[in-house]
């Protein structure tokens, strides 16, 4: 089915995605843990986050180009990610590094989309992501054009806050805008790359685990 899949979608139906989108689900499911994580992937459509004329690969388990030097997780990771950082209904939710919208639209089925914000480096990253969330339904996902290191104040505390690039340590801007008890989730390091989970103690410290390594492209700024 991958393979019929045309890069304008032209005769590709969404019964194609659909199924697609199952068999997806069903290659990642033995990392997962939650099950509203997978619900949350399959219903999703992720063939409208990946630019045209790479749709017909937007179902198999690998990162993809999605232009200005990013790229879009590989499901398998969005799926590890989203099951580590245990996010319930309404909790609030910081994303640094929107891309193409996808990670941040996963993370909308499990908390909806208004307690979703996210902050993208890139200006028309941004936009194209607000306009793919919009289109797909999760216009009530906030996006902003900034520095992510700096999160976002305005809309802190955070239940959790997780990273969708690599950095080289968990900036304090981001770490100082989470509640206390809450989780944040990053790629760490400059070289090798290690998924890092940490919980904000009482005194504003973290605690750590580590969840092996990882590549992701690099934060800007």
């Amino acid at each position: 089915m991958f393979d019929r899949f045309g890069s304008d979608d032209g005769g590709v139906d969404d019964g194609d995605y659909e199924a697609a989108r199952q068999r997806m689900v069903r290659t990642v499911a033995s990392r997962v843990d939650d099950d509203r994580v997978l619900e949350a992937l399959e219903a999703v459509p992720r063939h409208e986050f990946v630019p045209p004329d790479r749709r017909d690969g937007a179902y198999r388990d690998r990162p993809l180009p999605i232009g200005d030097g990013q790229t879009i997780s590989a499901p398998h990771m969005v799926a590890i990610m989203a099951d580590e950082l245990d996010v319930e209904p309404g909790e609030e939710v910081l994303e640094i590094g929107t891309g193409c919208g996808y990670h941040a639209a996963v993370t909308a089925e499990l908390v909806g989309a208004a307690n979703v914000y996210s902050v993208e480096y890139g200006e028309e990253l941004a936009e194209r992501a607000r306009e793919r969330l919009e289109r797909t339904g999760y216009g009530e996902v906030s996006v902003r054009t900034g520095d992510g290191r700096n999160g976002w104040p305005e809309h802190a505390p955070y239940d959790a806050a997780y990273f969708t690039c690599a950095t080289p340590e968990l900036p304090d801007p981001v770490v100082d805008q989470v509640r206390t008890d809450g989780r944040l989730l990053a790629p760490v390091g400059t070289g090798f790359q290690t998924l890092v989970k940490a919980t904000k103690r009482p005194d504003g410290s973290l605690e750590r685990t580590e969840h092996g390594g990882v590549r992701f492209v690099r934060m800007r700024g």
